[in-house]
């Protein structure tokens, strides 16, 4: 190789390709381009531990250990501006980075709510600057409103009431997190917010934001004004690819991808949120934004990239959590399904595992405080089981089998 390895996205899944790369044997050049300034970092504690106001930023690695004992050329600060497949270069402003193998794992940037960028107090979450900046808000005793019920927003007003603070969460769908695990399941998962203070209102848009310079109030299309010193937008994520505009890469909500992470051009794969592969347990493309996925894709995608001919299917079973208040929330699968079943534990008492079956197969499991039993559901989703021995395995494990949610 001349032009080396190449990974454009300083993220979970961009260490991990440079990882899988020198794991894979390859020792020829490796350079890191990152639109932050930060060296690679974990995202799921800035709405969880970091909140909190007594963790470190949570790095990966220190920048010796990637420049030395990994012999990565760091480009941080400097974001991608465009692809060219046929020369094989990155361009990074005016430069031209050359690159034999290619690894795009440039994640996905939070949805903000236009018109509210001269609002001080208004803030997505997804950067470590983003929770710095609600945590230093929550810290001086901010009446909070949460715009989206997701799991973002549900964990920063978790958050948040853990300092006693006042919190709204405003849900625009009448049953939040229905893409995420389903209507019944997303309705179980809201009733903690109400037992632990929260105020919940679904099925109410927000008309207004407005402050004189910072934020003061959220109103709502009802009518309804919330007084606010912080508001956090939770309403999703874009995959990043707007820097792949006319390089020939299909993009259609993410980068489209086959079952190995290769995007079709020479020497270039994609992994983490911005890829769109299709995934052989299921047979489908699909977009992930968990943790899980992108350190597996980025390891698989980096040693693809870095040595040839060495790519292999990678398929897996979806896996994410998510913590409120005292409750760890565990999904593993698909969540769109033609019945879910509570098989252990009881819903009403926030302490169970549901089961999604699609056809005759075991295609996804939900468990609510129940971290022992969620990864040997998965382990059966990944074995293709059917739907009788799941319920037939979930029988076994000495909990009676509760009425199903559908």
């Amino acid at each position: 190789m001349t032009g080396g390895l190449v990974v454009v996205g300083a993220s979970l899944a961009g260490l991990r390709a440079v990882e899988g790369a020198r794991r894979a044997g390859f020792g020829g050049p490796v350079t890191l381009i990152g639109a932050e300034t930060h060296l690679p970092y974990d995202r799921p504690p800035l709405s969880k531990t970091f909140l909190d106001g007594t963790a470190e930023p949570p790095f990966y690695r220190t920048e010796q250990t990637l420049v030395e004992e990994l012999d990565t050329r760091l480009l941080l600060g400097e974001p991608a501006t465009g692809l060219d497949c046929r020369n094989r270069v990155v361009a990074v402003g005016d430069r031209e980075i050359p690159y034999d193998g290619l690894v795009i794992a440039t994640g996905a940037t939070a949805r903000g709510i236009p018109g509210t960028e001269h609002l001080a107090g208004v803030h997505t979450l997804r950067t470590l600057d983003d929770a710095l900046a609600v945590r230093e808000a929550l810290d001086a005793g901010a009446r909070t409103v949460v715009i989206g019920a997701g799991f973002i927003g549900s964990e920063v007003a978790s958050g948040a009431r853990k300092r006693g603070l006042p919190v709204t969460i405003v849900e625009a769908l009448p049953t939040p997190l229905v893409r995420a695990i389903g209507t019944a399941m997303g309705e179980a998962c809201s009733a903690l917010h109400a037992a632990n203070g929260t105020d919940l209102r679904c099925g109410v848009a927000v008309s207004a934001i407005e402050g004189d310079g910072r934020v003061e109030r959220v109103r709502l299309a009802d009518g309804t004004v919330l007084p606010a010193d912080l508001v956090v937008v939770g309403i999703g994520a874009a995959p990043a690819t707007d820097w792949l505009v006319g390089s020939g890469l299909t993009l259609d909500n993410g980068i489209v991808c086959d079952e190995y992470l290769a995007t079709g051009r020479p020497g270039v794969y994609a992994a983490g949120d911005v890829a769109r592969w299709v995934n052989p347990l299921f047979g489908r493309h699909m977009r992930l934004e968990h943790w899980h996925s992108a350190a597996e894709q980025g390891g698989a995608a980096g040693a693809a990239a870095a040595v040839p001919g060495s790519a292999k299917p990678y398929e897996t079973v979806p896996y994410f959590w998510s913590d409120w208040y005292d409750t760890r929330i565990q999904f593993v699968g698909v969540p769109d399904a033609d019945e879910v079943e509570v098989v252990l534990g009881d819903a009403a008492a926030g302490q169970f595992v549901a089961l999604y079956r699609t056809g005759d197969r075991l295609t996804g499991a939900l468990a609510l405080n129940k971290p022992r039993e969620i990864m040997k559901f998965r382990a059966l989703i990944g074995r293709r089981a059917g739907w009788a021995d799941a319920l037939a395995f979930a029988a076994k494990r000495r909990e009676p089998i509760s009425h199903g949610v559908s």
